[in-house]
């Protein structure tokens, strides 16, 4: 009952606080697999807006990110601590899987998207290069308990139809659309893969934020996927290093919390393969402690069997 407590404390209350935020939930269904006949998957995606910026994140991922930067500021007075706390974390199902293992930023004024994700402890991340060339309709229709207009776009290999209404004067929406003349309130591709359907309006005096680190690696759209393949060679040469200099230790195995920090495409690629405001998960580049360094304890995600990303190309 008392680590219950606990739990639930550091989610709810042990959070960043920069001022008010506004967050739009959406509940969001994929179809997990193109190939194979299966049920659609459902969980909750989050529009957070704060002033001029937004963050888009799952709302598993948010949950998962906000226990762990708390844990490590409890945690911080040497790694033996750290290592005993994640020893009690494993095994525990305390986090659902989510198909978004990644977040998105977008400066709403200038209309600039940023994707991130982590890649063996360290933040990676690129600016899409790509706008959304909307098509707006005067097709207008209540969804979600708005009244919208329709607009249609051509984007990442999938044709996407939006709803969008004007009495939320906020030209954004679920993952990297944006560029509309008020926030979308439904949408979904051609192909009946993914569908976001707003459900909830609230407002959150003290809401968690991801952050972006100094040491993030900036990358590029078209070279993401070499950048973070790269980044993860080095981290296991490194840790090979390390193993052979101690002994071939716990550090040289290929497992569990050594296995490559919050490492996950999201759709196994869903923004440019992966798709993907800013905060990557737990540690601001101590790629040394094994908070970094946990993997099966903070990515439970379906990258392992989703055949489906949200880009397809």
């Amino acid at each position: 009952m008392g680590q219950k407590i606990i739990f639930f404390f550091v989610l709810f209350f042990t959070v960043v606080s920069y001022g008010q935020t506004t967050r739009y939930v959406y509940e969001t269904l994929v179809n997990p697999d193109s190939i194979n006949l299966v049920s659609m998957k459902s969980e909750r995606t989050f529009l957070d807006v704060k002033g001029e910026r937004s963050l888009f994140i799952s709302e598993n991922k948010l949950k998962r990110d906000s226990l762990f930067t708390s844990l490590r500021s409890e945690v911080k007075e040497n790694d033996k601590k750290e290592e005993k706390a994640f020893s009690k974390l494993e095994g525990k199902k305390y986090f659902e899987p989510t198909f978004f293992e990644y977040f998105i930023s977008k400066s709403i004024p200038d209309q600039k998207v940023y994707y991130y994700e982590r890649a063996a402890g360290k933040q990676i991340y690129y600016q899409e290069d790509r706008p959304v060339k909307w098509e707006v309709t005067n097709i207008i229709e209540k969804q979600n308990g708005y009244s919208a207009q329709k607009a249609v776009t051509e984007f990442g290999g999938r044709i996407w139809t939006a709803w969008f209404t004007k009495d939320i004067p906020l030209s954004d929406g679920p993952y990297k659309f944006s560029g509309l003349p008020g926030l979308i309130v439904k949408l979904e591709d051609d192909k009946g893969d993914y569908k976001f359907d707003l459900v909830k309006k609230i407002t959150i005096k003290n809401a968690f934020e991801e952050q972006i680190y100094s040491d993030a690696k900036q990358s590029t759209r078209v070279n993401f996927h070499s950048d973070k393949a790269a980044l993860e060679l080095e981290f296991g040469k490194n840790r090979k290093a390390i193993a052979g200099n101690i002994g071939g230790g716990n550090m040289s195995t290929g497992s569990g919390r050594h296995g490559g920090g919050m490492n996950g495409g999201g759709m196994r690629g869903g923004g440019h393969g992966g798709g993907g405001m800013h905060r990557g998960g737990m540690d601001g580049g101590n790629q040394g402690s094994p908070m970094s360094q946990s993997s099966s304890v903070e990515s439970p995600s379906f990258t392992n069997t989703v055949q489906n990303p949200i880009e397809l190309k």
